[in-house]
């Protein structure tokens, strides 16, 4: 257990982080840890998430503190996020031993309480102090450095990050053809497939598809409201919306009131595998979320499964995966009619939603992949000098020398401000991060 060079402190291991996991132990020669500091609530095990699950690399915190103590102050590299207790890692940071956070935005709600005094003292304890330090920030979501920079925190420091749920390996010619409403329907009712199709019929209606928990910030009002929009206007669809929650009699009591029940179907919860099923078959994702979602793993799994994203620009990850109008649409938050005339776009053109969804697939498959961050993870921390090269696998060290390295050593990131650097890769996981305003983003997003 002494000789573990990187360990992973968070509140608990859930099925989006299992894959970047997996990847770094295997890149690691088993020299990875994963530490989880707190029990997992209910609502999340009866979700579909697992409690404990059978990972060498998975230790508690609350089981063997003294163990797990050992680990966090002795390894290489601590990578540190999903709880807000400091203590886990103070001793590291007061004895100036690197450390990797990893973060969400810290102003879900809005970029004013970062007035708050309070906050700022809070902030700076936590961040702003250690920006000369060996510290540096993975940003979960494109909003992370905006709202870090507010703190002076991290300057230069702070990298492209998110969450890597598991990314599937499909025939996408396949996968795109098995696509749309009565091909689901005709899985559903166990009846005769279509092989070798290689294209839909033309009046094979579109499938809709949203899942998440039914609260206020998620707005599962506006797949209803799209349904509305798309049937008024005629557009051959169905959308099935998956997950329950509060605000369920609501969207029971609009689909009523605006004659969408022989388009509309509740699902209600279905665990994670049953899912990705169904964005397999869908066409389209409705990802409807607001400033309050900080990454968004969902548009990964979406896009994986080869579905064209519709999306909300203030969801954390839209910026970091979608590139308007190559491998999903982007609409402006709080402007729901862009939302239903994209979806409208989209239902209508069968090959511009067929070519985004085959471009979503190659964007998961080929950079926003929990092996390629591991990769890119590993190798950041042997350019900077934490792990050895003798730590890692081979591939680091490819990895290394064609994205970290200009010169014949590696050089540190140190503060040198973004704009400075050319040793990094330009997207994807690791690439630095750039600091962008929230009023800036739509349009920087949809500009061509």
């Amino acid at each position: 257990m002494n000789n573990i060079k990187f360990v992973f402190i968070s509140n608990y291991l859930n099925h989006h982080q299992i894959p970047f996991c997996n990847a770094m132990y295997e890149l690691l020669g088993g020299s990875f840890s994963f530490i989880q500091t707190e029990r997992m609530e209910q609502e999340r095990i009866a979700m579909g998430w697992q409690e404990k699950g059978e990972y060498p690399y998975q230790r508690f915190f609350y089981e063997e503190p003294e163990n797990c103590r050992e680990l966090i102050e002795n390894c290489a590299v601590a990578l540190f996020g999903g709880t807000d207790e400091e203590s886990y890692i103070q001793s590291r940071l007061e004895k100036k031993q690197p450390v990797i956070r990893y973060s969400e935005r810290l102003y879900k709600t809005g970029q004013w309480k970062a007035v708050s005094p309070r906050g700022l003292r809070k902030k700076y304890y936590d961040h702003t102090r250690y920006r000369k330090q060996p510290v540096y920030l993975l940003c979960s979501g494109a909003y992370v450095p905006s709202d870090f920079h507010i703190v002076r925190a991290y300057p230069g420091k702070m990298l492209k990050w998110g969450y890597f749920p598991e990314a599937k390996v499909y025939d996408v010619d396949k996968l795109m053809a098995a696509k749309g409403w009565s091909r689901s329907a005709m899985t559903e009712l166990n009846l005769p497939s279509m092989e070798g199709a290689t294209s839909r019929e033309t009046d094979c209606p579109s499938y809709l598809l949203w899942a998440a928990r039914m609260i206020d910030w998620k707005h599962p009002e506006l797949p209803v409201k799209t349904a509305k929009y798309l049937k008024e206007k005629g557009c051959a669809f169905h959308l099935d919306m998956v997950g329950g929650g509060e605000l369920e009699p609501e969207v029971r009591r609009l689909i009523a009131e605006y004659d969408v029940e022989d388009v509309v179907t509740l699902k209600g919860y279905c665990t994670p595998e049953e899912v990705r099923s169904l964005m397999e078959r869908a066409d389209i994702y409705l990802a409807t979320s607001d400033r309050q979602e900080g990454w968004g793993a969902v548009i990964n799994e979406a896009m994986n499964s080869g579905c064209a994203v519709v999306a909300d620009h203030m969801m954390g990850a839209v910026p970091y995966l979608i590139d308007h109008e190559e491998n999903g649409m982007v609409y402006e938050d709080g402007r729901e009619e862009m939302l239903f005339r994209m979806t409208e776009r989209l239902a209508r053109d069968r090959a511009f939603c067929r070519q985004l969804g085959k471009n979503a697939y190659r964007t998961i498959s080929e950079e926003w992949n929990s092996e390629n961050a591991a990769k890119r993870l590993s190798a950041f921390c042997v350019a900077q000098g934490f792990l050895a090269r003798e730590d890692v696998d081979r591939s680091c060290l490819d990895t290394v020398q064609e994205l970290f390295v200009t010169e014949q050593t590696a050089p540190r990131m140190e503060t040198v401000p973004c704009k400075e650097q050319n040793t990094f890769p330009p997207v994807g996981p690791c690439s630095l991060a750039p600091v962008i305003s929230e009023r800036k983003m739509f349009r920087l997003l949809t500009k061509k």
